[in-house]
């Protein structure tokens, strides 16, 4: 199994979770609407910005790897929620490019970053969540 990613409240606020990742910490947060401060992205939007960033270094590890003369990459991600309790949800990828690239490499690149991994887990593959209090026998 990988390193366990763990979530703490941080008392100082109302709903604000510190989440750590190995050596990394990120603020989670919900809304002022939701009853918390905004003091960092809510759940969904680490969902949607790991789809992102997910499609962003898969894009340049293959222009590097394939010696594509990719300059920048960035992803624009936009969401719709509007029929997530109806059973979908809704986002829409744009992927920016730059660098003396023919149309070719820019179809190819969009094409790698449509079989990005976090893509695959969110379209293709069953996820199955466990949830058991602490203490208890796995």
């Amino acid at each position: 199994m990988s390193t366990p990613i763990t979530v703490i409240r941080d008392p100082s606020q109302p709903m604000r979770h510190i989440v750590h990742v190995r050596n990394h910490i990120v603020s989670t947060d919900v809304s002022v609407e939701e009853g918390g401060l905004d003091a960092g992205p809510s759940p969904h939007d680490l969902y949607d910005a790991a789809l992102s960033a997910c499609k962003a270094l898969t894009v340049l590890w293959y222009a590097r790897r394939k010696h594509i003369p990719v300059e920048d990459v960035r992803v624009s991600t936009e969401r719709d929620d509007s029929d997530e309790r109806k059973g979908t949800y809704r986002l829409a990828a744009t992927l920016h490019l730059t660098g003396d690239l023919s149309a070719t490499q820019r179809e190819e690149l969009l094409g790698v970053a449509q079989k990005c991994p976090v893509h695959k887990l969110m379209t293709s593959v069953t996820t199955e969540v466990t949830t058991r209090l602490a203490g208890e026998a796995a």
